[in-house]
């Protein structure tokens, strides 16, 4: 296989799923349309109670969340800057890319599972979103149907077959 062949990161820019797109987009329209007049809210009630002591806690409590909150605002604002939203047609199948699903079986276990590869913008373990900076998402990227992968997991060294890739 080419190398030219394999959908790469832009330069400077970040490649996403449309699922992961639409769910970093709920993530910043609930920042912006529910927390951050939530927590404007809760400052202005302060103020009007004259709770501007030095020792307050609570109002310490809530600037430090409006930081957070405006700190995740920047940051995916910053993302929808520099993404690149995959078209369906994009997401390879004849090798493993970015968006790619992928059937493997775990030789030792003789375990069949599905994970999607993604930037590791969209990465979630846990829902079986590897990003193609894991280890697991290294050993994978640019192979075909029928080829073995070994990789060091925090675990130990796996070795998984790639069974199918699909969308």
């Amino acid at each position: 296989m080419n190398e030219a062949e394999i959908i790469h990161e832009p330069i400077g820019g970040i490649l996403l799923t449309p699922r992961g797109y639409q769910k970093l987009q709920v993530e910043l329209e609930h920042l912006t349309v529910v927390k951050r007049p939530e927590i404007a809210d809760r400052i202005r009630e302060s103020q009007q109670h004259g709770e501007f002591s030095e020792d307050n806690s609570e109002l310490d409590e809530v600037k430090f969340e409006q930081a957070m909150v405006e700190n995740r605002i920047a940051e995916l604002k910053g993302i929808f800057g520099n993404a690149h939203v995959l078209e369906i047609e994009q997401i390879p199948t004849e090798y493993v890319g970015i968006g790619s699903l992928v059937t493997v079986e775990d030789l030792q276990f003789d375990d069949r599972f599905e994970i999607r590869v993604v930037s590791s913008i969209e990465a979630d373990p846990t829902s079986d979103l590897i990003s193609n900076e894991s280890p697991m998402g290294t050993a994978l990227y640019g192979k075909r149907a029928g080829d073995d992968v070994l990789f060091e997991a925090p675990e130990g060294k796996k070795r998984y077959k790639v069974i199918s890739i699909t969308r």
